[in-house]
């Protein structure tokens, strides 16, 4: 797949494509290898803990090739998987990138899993090594029968386990070279019991997204990712952490999801590129209008006029003024610093899209699944539109099959950041993904003619009613994510007549705390 663009955000490989790289796309070795080299300097990693964790590009640079060398030393061969898990931190992402300099596939496992759970997949994918944080790292495979050569702590001060810090060989030793098209990374997206389906990531399935995602945004070595999602998953994985080292950006890690330490670790870290899921803007905005509520009627329909205008200033003349007008309330959130909010992981109400741009955060709406690295389409910060998940990547395909009447379909996706298959499941991979390259999402939709992407539900959960209608439980449920006396909602449907197959529709509702 060739790009022509010449103003395109990875015109700058083009100096280093042949020296410094071969073909289309740089490998995330490659890739960190050349911001290292544009920034040396910069912060690269860094986490708000009582000493202060910080390594600049250098610092980090020189931490992870040694550790590549050293397990070289213990072994290591192209194609070996390792696998890393545990809280987001610095260590995670430099046992991420010393794994790959290794030429070894890494396999990111959720923390949050039961041992036996963890010992399945590392059993399945056949990994040789763990990284893993101190407090759990002897109750994986505590009897050895998974035959691990070796485990790793990615905390200091565990005295039976070998700190990763100190897994450093400084002799550049020899190892096959890894290409573009070998596998990065095999990210587990369910079977923690039965047969899981790892999905296979090449390099440049990951560096393809990555600077292709640019084209919607600009990125900048001065700017600060955010990390409190689990970083195991692949949104994270490619919106935080290799985003930030293709641009030679800072990446901050959080470790708990917990509101006022996020606001705070947001402050404090000057963060200006934040991503969430729906349920944290939701909670972080519907607190912020609560606050204005209650300063009065007056006030409160003075400012919401003035948001009103904001937003079409911004939206029809693209001047974002926002900022200024509304910077004490963005204050509260801790966002005042922040250029661009990016939201993934589910569906957003367009009422909380719109309240954000309308106080002048850049907010940006997207769409993607593990199987395409994950990022399909984003918003243009420019040409946004709230009902839509996003535009289409430069380069990728996307055609809606077998149309209702009101042109919803199947969504199928084709492009470089499309993946390899599931890991050691064909039968699931053939399933999904034809001789074509075209990928099954899943998900049920329609496109305009510019591309823009409108999302409706899951196939699997269409309901169809005894009058014959299609009805998407998450479009009824995007309705009540703003409502606060309404913790959850599930729309489900129901057999009405078996002979038809003619479906009616329930709602289980759990209320929230103050209403139990």
């Amino acid at each position: 797949m060739k790009f022509n663009n010449t103003d395109s955000e990875w015109k700058f490989l083009d100096e280093f494509r042949g020296k410094d790289f071969n073909g289309t796309w740089p490998t995330l070795v490659e890739m960190f290898n050349i911001s290292t080299k544009r920034y040396p300097d910069n912060p690269c990693f860094s986490a708000i803990t009582p000493k202060k964790e910080s390594f600049t590009y250098s610092e980090a640079h020189s931490i992870i090739t040694k550790l590549g060398n050293y397990l070289v030393r213990l072994g290591v061969k192209k194609g070996d998987r390792i696998a890393v898990t545990g809280k987001n931190s610095p260590q995670w992402a430099i046992a991420y990138l010393g794994i790959l300099y290794s030429g070894a596939i890494v396999v990111p496992i959720d923390y949050s899993l039961h041992a036996s759970e963890i010992e399945h997949l590392l059993e399945f994918a056949g990994v040789k090594m763990l990284f893993i944080d101190k407090e759990r790292i002897e109750e994986i495979d505590s009897d050895n029968k998974l035959g691990l050569l070796a485990r790793f702590s990615l905390e200091e001060g565990d005295m039976n386990h070998k700190f990763i810090l100190d897994c450093q060989e400084d002799e550049d030793l020899n190892r096959e070279k890894v290409t573009e098209s070998d596998t990065a990374a095999i990210l587990f997206t369910s079977g923690t019991t039965g047969t899981p389906k790892g999905v296979m990531l090449s390099h440049g399935n990951f560096v393809s997204d990555c600077y292709i995602a640019q084209s919607q945004m600009h990125l900048y070595p001065t700017d600060v990712f955010y990390a409190i999602l689990p970083i195991h998953h692949a949104y994270t994985m490619l919106a935080v952490l290799i985003e930030t080292i293709s641009v030679g950006a800072s990446c901050l890690f959080g470790k708990k999801l917990v509101i006022s330490q996020v606001l705070r670790e947001l402050k404090e870290g000057k963060v200006t590129m934040f991503l969430g899921v729906p349920m944290l803007f939701n909670k972080m905005i519907a607190a912020l209008m609560k606050g204005v509520r209650e300063k009065g009627i007056l006030a409160y329909c003075f400012i919401r006029m003035g948001m009103g205008l904001s937003g079409f200033i911004k939206k029809v003349f693209h001047v974002n003024v926002g900022k200024k007008w509304f910077g004490f309330l963005l204050k509260r959130l801790s966002l005042d610093t922040s250029r661009i909010c990016i939201c993934g992981g589910g569906p957003l109400p367009s009422s909380t899209f719109k309240l954000f741009n309308e106080l002048g955060i850049d907010f940006v709406q997207g769409y993607g699944l593990t199987e395409a690295s994950p990022i399909t389409h984003l918003n243009p910060v420019e040409h946004f539109i709230v009902t839509s998940v996003g535009r289409a990547f430069p380069g990728e395909e996307v055609k809606i099959v077998n149309p209702d009447s009101e042109g919803n379909g199947i969504i199928f996706i084709k492009g470089p950041n499309v993946m390899q298959g599931y890991y050691h499941n064909r039968e699931a991979t053939d399933a999904v993904l034809d001789k074509d390259g075209w990928l099954n999402t899943g998900d049920v939709g329609h496109q305009d003619e510019n591309r823009f992407l409108y999302l409706t539900g899951r196939e699997k959960n269409i309901i169809v009613t005894e009058g014959g209608k299609n009805v998407f439980p998450e479009e009824i449920e995007d309705r009540f994510q703003l409502y606060d006396d309404i913790e959850t909602i599930c729309i489900m449907g129901y057999m009405v007549d078996k002979a038809t197959r003619s479906e009616g529709i329930r709602a289980l509702i759990y209320p929230s705390e103050k209403y139990v």
